[in-house]
């Protein structure tokens, strides 16, 4: 399952996937598996990138079309 919000925050930000995935601490491969759902997330990786771009992990998923954190 790709992920466009995931992918679209990246760009929509101009960071390249090689710098996304020095900050998770895995290859720019991996972090593109990641994006294109051959590799699934992890509750881990999905809290980082959250925090990352200060969204939410349903928004991330692709679960909504409102990035807002809900509190």
């Amino acid at each position: 399952m790709q992920f466009k919000n995931l992918r679209g925050i990246r760009e929509d930000k101009d960071i390249k996937q090689k710098d996304i995935a020095k900050y998770l601490n895995v290859s720019q491969n991996t972090y593109s598996q990641y994006e294109t759902g051959v590799i699934s997330l992890t509750a881990e990786v999905l809290i980082k990138l959250a925090d990352y771009y200060n969204v939410s992990v349903d928004y991330l998923l692709d679960r909504t079309d409102n990035p807002n954190i809900q509190r």
